[in-house]
């Protein structure tokens, strides 16, 4: 019983550190600021992995009329990182960056403007197919980082703004 005297007295010491959940309760700031945002299209084959990873996060806490619209832009490069001996790449590194912007519909302002990006390596493996598919696989896991950093980035400015005045 002495042991646990400790342990409740952490358990109540963290319940007054004044944390909050980002996403908590159905009235939250951050619910708030995702459910009036739509997607703007994004160009390429990551462009729509992207806007659709996007879309599906953003689709649970959507509500009628938007009130921002989202444009990013994306780079996408591959670049070769171990080399053979006779010269051909051992390994690859895929990165994708997005700039996106946060754009209020009603004034044309630019609310939020930042960057995200996560990188995968990929081997290279003697079948082009094979080496193909994992640059393919690649590009769809990125897609979905990338998607959950800009969603995570739009939900904390939603709730630091909650109650500010709207800017100029």
């Amino acid at each position: 019983m002495t042991r646990l005297l400790p342990l409740a007295a952490l358990l109540l010491l963290l319940t007054a550190c004044g944390m909050r959940p980002l996403y908590g309760g159905v009235d939250s700031a951050a619910r708030t600021a995702l459910s009036g945002v739509e997607v703007a299209p994004i160009e390429g084959q990551s462009g729509w992995l992207v806007a659709t990873a996007l879309r599906d996060r953003l689709s649970a806490t959507a509500s009628g009329t938007p009130r921002y619209r989202l444009d990013v832009r994306l780079d996408d490069r591959i670049s070769g990182l171990g080399v053979r001996r006779d010269d051909s790449v051992a390994r690859e590194r895929r990165t994708l960056r997005a700039r996106y912007q946060l754009v209020d519909l009603a004034s044309g302002n630019t609310l939020l403007d930042a960057a995200a990006g996560s990188d995968a390596g990929i081997d290279v493996v003697g079948s082009e197919y094979a080496t193909i598919a994992a640059e393919q696989t690649a590009l769809e896991r990125l897609s979905g980082i990338v998607a959950d950093q800009i969603v995570a980035r739009i939900a904390l400015y939603g709730q630091r703004t909650a109650g500010a005045a709207p800017q100029p």
